[in-house]
């Protein structure tokens, strides 16, 4: 496997391992990942969910763990001495995502990846950081790539590509995801490098285009490379390691679940996701639940009218109250069949 090169900086692995929130990649996980010569990958959403001063001041709270876990992160993969990075995934739909992205300048990450929705005027927001959006489309990439030519006359440093088989939030809708097939979504991937690399001619440089979705071994990881792909990113794989984040009764979630437990799910945030469904899951489709404290954690959210708390239900589900609580998982969640280690799980995908 070739390492990713990313405008000037390396990993030596090329995988991904995809933001994960809440709770789900911090800098235990990220930091191994990256010690391992990949990328590993902080989610900004809601970091400081366990601090104490989270109730008071939430903003203040995540800010402040967001720091630490860039900060401890690269500090395990320097140690490691292994040519790995640290990245932060920041939603775009999240409140304050300014401060998100001044924190990730201030504190050393060496690439932003955000999605859940186009991440118009990151350009404009950092100076060293290296950026990515995620996009699902030929179309999404060629708006945004576009509009960063026009406004800010640069452009992306990497792509991701999310595809229909990943977890969490998606950009598609059910039917789509329903009437899916392997070798359609092929095609966009096809029309999505074919756009980016307009603008590797304008800009003289090799933009990477990574893939996400459904990656789960290594038969996986060539098919993407053998497509002209610069390497995956792998989320579901990396909840089931002794080093990720959360509770180990969520990791168990992954290990029992069955091929009919994965459900696509109505988030708060008007976007379909992909979740384990579980007795949370079951009752918030009979009985909504209204949110009792807000922590203004999405810019578009009211809690007037929102079904439920969507952080505070991936709160629960990271602490390990797996019942009372969201746990979002990619379309192969079920082939996961024990907890292992991330060496051991990027050993069985790359060596």
């Amino acid at each position: 496997m070739m390492p990713l090169e990313i405008n000037g900086i390396t990993a030596q692995v090329p995988i991904i391992q995809g933001g994960m929130g809440v709770g789900i990649s911090l800098s235990r996980l990220a930091g191994a990942v990256a010690a391992q010569g990949g990328i590993g990958v902080i989610s900004a959403a809601v970091p400081g969910y366990n601090r104490e001063n989270f109730s008071a001041n939430p903003l203040k709270a995540n800010l402040e763990a967001l720091a630490f876990h860039i900060k401890n992160a690269k500090k395990i993969a320097k140690k490691a001495g292994a040519g790995g990075l640290v990245g932060v995934n920041i939603m775009c739909a999240i409140n304050h995502y300014a401060d998100y992205v001044k924190c990730c300048e201030e504190n050393g990450a060496d690439i932003i990846i955000s999605g859940a929705g186009l991440p118009s005027d990151l350009p404009s927001l950092v100076r060293n950081t290296r950026i990515a959006p995620i996009v699902s489309s030929k179309r999404a990439v060629s708006v945004l790539l576009k509009l960063w030519d026009k406004k800010f006359a640069r452009t992306t440093d990497m792509v991701v590509i999310e595809g229909p088989k990943a977890g969490g939030h998606l950009a598609f809708s059910p039917t789509e995801l329903e009437n899916d097939t392997e070798s359609h979504y092929e095609n966009e991937v096809q029309l999505i490098l074919q756009e980016v690399a307009l603008y590797e001619e304008k800009y003289g440089r090799k933009i990477p285009v990574i893939f996400a979705g459904g990656i789960h071994n290594r038969d996986d990881v060539d098919r993407c490379i053998s497509l002209g792909l610069a390497g995956v990113q792998i989320s579901t794989r990396f909840v089931a390691t002794e080093e990720c984040d959360a509770a180990d009764a969520y990791k168990d979630a992954y290990v029992a679940a069955k091929k009919e437990d994965i459900v696509i799910i109505k988030s708060p945030v008007g976007m379909p996701g992909r979740a384990l469904n579980n007795a949370f899951v079951k009752r918030i489709e009979a009985y909504p639940a209204k949110p009792v404290h807000c922590t203004k954690c999405l810019a578009h959210c009211n809690p007037k009218t929102t079904p439920y708390c969507i952080s505070h239900a991936l709160i629960n589900a990271a602490k390990g109250d797996t019942e009372n609580g969201l746990i979002f998982c990619g379309a192969n969640a079920d082939k996961i069949k024990e907890i292992s280690t991330v060496k051991k799980t990027m050993d069985e995908l790359f060596m």
